[in-house]
């Protein structure tokens, strides 16, 4: 059959550009090898071709797989998979990295662009360097590919799957017509991604993954040519650099995750969190063994192991994250698209290359004969990057136990409480690293005298110790590791600080690392003080119990609000004005106020969190956050009715009541007071024929509904001729309620009534609310420590020489 209207030239376009960058890409490792085997120009410049080839069709791949999203060309089973005609044109960037083929073509993308860069700048180690760099490129252009062989397949093609020859839609009635194109939607971009920072984040991150292989490749070139340490010298700028942008990108999900995931913060040591963390911690380590090596020399072995696992940390995380096996445990996870042997391949060549590296050159690596000096920087220097390694291995051990069960085919159980479990280890591994950096930097290399060292120290632990005893008076702090963490922080700030005015006297070019280290001291002790002093400020204040809805419902921490009531919450009082729908977001307004003095109320603040509707990928929750100087209010929904009931409202069951005059009833829609209950003439009366020896009764109530307009109703009670006895209903609309009146008690004056009301379910959600007190201080930090590790590459470039 002849489709009408499939663009099947574009896919044929985008299949070329794969084929052509694999072939460049394997013809620019080999050309690369032989130009720094024999030194030959010739290879070298068939290689430079060969990569700017590969650069160029990895372009081009980039260019049609956007052109296939951006017009929406649904026969191409990808762009169906992540896109659809009702996403925002913003979000394309994010269908573009959504599926693993997507992610590896950006991750791709990066490694041509600081690959050509380091082509550009042509040091003597080039040639080298890219023969590795080339030969990654084998590898992720492998996952492209998607062809078979020897019935193994071997990556996953955008281009040549078509939904109508993939195998869970090839027997659909729909492609049995010639037009399907015009009655087709693609699937939808997963709902958590549809947010500015899924815009911006993931290509940070990978920028980040990609900078990893430079000082990968750097170190294998250095070991490869006997370079042990002039290898250094042009790394040091990229692990800076490297440093930067994984820490930035780690950030940015950071970020993401308290702005649009609704658990409440922004780290939950998640899996894929973790699988990124791990191989920054690594890097730091390696970044400042370096330093140490170019000053002093003596850690090779260990600087070479920790730059090197590092890249090998992040093939590592791919294969977690790819392989499905955290399919389970992470909102982040991808499914295994059957390239789970590709990543584990992929992971071992290089895991084998770096050990035989390690293992032909130990006995030549250069050594320091002479023990280290307690007192010296480049001893804290090596101790503070064994402690970042030792902190790594923990969160790699816990965060690989799917993996360890996959293997040994053991049950063990991963954390159940995930957060409890890593900030046990991980608090006192972050007190070590901040005291090091904050003292470590007032010692010399080589040698230092105690006593010079203890006298500049003196007055940052001083105030650091002052400042600690103050916080936690005032935030009631008594957990001891808590409270060292806090002084650990305050002094990491504190001595940097001091360090860069007395000892750099402020100097740019070399505040750097003191600026960095500011940054993280302050980043530290904001998540500890908005973590620690967290308070769910959302105590259920109203008359109905919310854990009625399900377990996971706790009164103490969701607030039910009906629409228009208002109730005390904390500082405020909270009132849930309606929703309003903007597409396929649902938006919940809830007005925070002040009470004045007056007792009137004052409107503070307006949150709209929101509920984005997906049929086929199931609704999210978004939470909206207010923020402040010294806090953030932070409101998701946790439940809510998203469509109005639209049939016809009924009137439930008769409840009889004895009610005395004076006596308030709280009903469903009103609040109804007796007013009075008279005798009256049978003449007033129109609905019924009575005779003057009749007896008629009125009861007149007054009836509140809930817009505090006033209602009236007079049912009667009526004995006619002493034989017939027989009430006369009242009724409002409006309220939805009907009133008769039975009888009257003439022992107590009471007189019983039968109520009669609508089943009308008045609008109401559920919410948390939670304060983050100081937690500016935390993207404050975030921002100084990128400021810091910007600041140090410009000085490495600028002055290294």
């Amino acid at each position: 059959m002849k489709y009408i209207g499939e663009h099947l030239f574009v896919g044929q376009l985008g299949n070329f550009f794969v084929i052509t960058s694999f072939c460049f890409a394997l013809l620019a490792m080999i050309s690369y090898f032989y130009a720094a085997k024999n030194e030959d120009k010739a290879w070298g410049k068939l290689a430079n071709f060969s990569f700017i080839g590969h650069t160029a069709s990895v372009f081009g791949i980039v260019a049609v797989l956007f052109y296939m999203l951006l017009n929406q060309y649904f026969e191409y089973y990808y762009v169906w998979q992540h896109s659809s005609k009702a996403l925002p044109l913003r979000y394309i960037f994010s269908c573009f990295w959504e599926g693993q083929e997507g992610s590896f073509l950006l991750w791709t993308f990066w490694h041509t662009v600081l690959g050509s860069i380091i082509i550009w700048r042509n040091g003597k180690l080039t040639n080298s360097v890219m023969a590795i760099f080339s030969s990654v490129q084998v590898f992720l252009s492998s996952m492209l590919l998607g062809i078979y062989i020897l019935e193994y397949k071997v990556g996953s093609n955008p281009f040549t799957v078509l939904l109508r020859d993939h195998p869970e839609f090839v027997n659909l009635p729909l492609f049995e017509n010639s037009d399907y194109l015009l009655h087709l939607d693609g699937r939808g971009l997963n709902p958590l991604l549809q947010n500015y920072w899924m815009t911006i984040h993931p290509p940070t991150l990978f920028l980040g993954f990609a900078s990893t292989l430079v000082p990968f490749a750097y170190a294998l070139a250095g070991l490869w040519k006997k370079q042990y340490n002039e290898w250094i010298k042009p790394a040091r700028p990229w692990t800076i650099f490297s440093v930067m942008i994984l820490g930035t990108g780690i950030l940015m999900g950071g970020a993401w995750a308290y702005e649009a995931l609704s658990f409440g913060g922004f780290w939950a040591w998640d899996p894929v969190e973790n699988a990124s963390l791990v191989p920054w911690l690594t890097l730091v380590g390696g970044m400042h063994l370096m330093v140490v090596q170019e000053k002093k020399g003596g850690v090779s072995f260990t600087m070479f192991g920790l730059v090197l696992i590092s890249f090998i940390l992040i093939l590592y995380s791919t294969f977690l994250t790819r392989s499905g096996i955290l399919g389970d445990s992470s909102v982040h996870a991808f499914t295994d698209l059957g390239m789970s042997g590709q990543l584990l391949i992929y992971l071992l060549s290089y895991v084998i290359i770096a050990i035989i590296a390690l293992i032909v050159n130990y006995k030549s690596l250069p050594r320091n004969k002479k023990e280290e000096d307690l007192w010296t920087r480049e001893f804290w220097m090596f101790t503070g990057s064994l402690v970042l390694f030792i902190s790594s291995f923990q969160i790699l051990i816990s965060t690989s136990i799917p993996v360890i069960n996959k293997i040994f085919g053991s049950s063990l159980a991963p954390p159940a409480d995930a957060i409890s479990h890593y900030n046990s280890w991980q608090i006192p591994f972050a007190i070590l690293i901040l005291l090091f950096m904050s003292f470590s930097q007032f010692l010399k290399y080589k040698k230092s005298s105690f006593k010079a060292f203890s006298k500049a120290i003196f007055r940052s632990l001083l105030a650091a110790l002052i400042i600690t005893i103050g916080i936690g008076l005032l935030i009631k702090m008594t957990n001891p590791f808590e409270l060292f963490l806090l002084f650990a922080g305050s002094f990491s700030v504190l001595g940097n600080l001091d360090y860069w005015v007395s000892i750099l006297k402020g100097k740019f070019r070399h505040a750097g690392a003191s600026v960095a280290h500011i940054g993280f001291g302050i980043m530290m002790i904001g998540a500890l003080i908005s973590m620690s002093q967290q308070k769910n400020i959302s105590n259920n204040t109203s008359s109905f119990d919310v854990e009625q809805l399900g377990e996971e419902f706790e009164n103490k921490e969701n607030i039910l609000l009906m629409q228009n009531d208002t109730l005390p919450m904390d500082d405020y009082y909270v009132s849930y004005r309606g929703k309003e729908e903007e597409g396929v977001n649902i938006y919940f307004l809830v007005e925070y106020m002040k009470r004045l003095p007056s007792g009137e109320f004052e409107s503070a603040f307006t949150l709209r969190p929101r509920v984005q509707t997906n049929p086929r990928m199931g609704n999210v929750a978004e939470p909206d956050t207010r923020h402040f100087l010294g806090k953030d209010i932070y409101t998701h929904v946790t439940w809510a009715i998203l469509e109005e009931d639209k049939k016809e409202e009924e009137y439930g069951e008769p409840e009889v009541k004895n009610v005395k005059v004076g006596d308030t009833l709280y009903l469903k829609q009103s609040i109804v007071i007796l007013d009075s209950v008279r005798r009256i003439l049978p003449i007033d009366i129109q609905q019924v024929e009575l005779q003057e020896s009749d007896i008629a009764v009125e009861a007149k109530l007054t009836a509140w509904d809930f817009n505090t307009k006033k209602h009236t109703l007079r049912p009667l009670f009526i004995v006619k001729d002493t034989s017939e006895i027989y009430g006369l209903p009242d009724g409002i609309e409006d309220i939805g309620l009907k009133v008769s009146f039975n009888n009257i008690n003439p022992k107590d004056g009471s007189v019983e009534l039968t109520f009669i009301q609508k089943n009308v379910q008045r609008d109401f959600i559920v919410m948390q609310a939670i304060v983050f007190p100081y937690i500016n201080l935390l993207w404050l930090g975030c921002f100084i420590m990128i400021i810091g590790t910007i600041i140090a590459i410009y000085s490495r470039l600028k002055y290294g020489k």
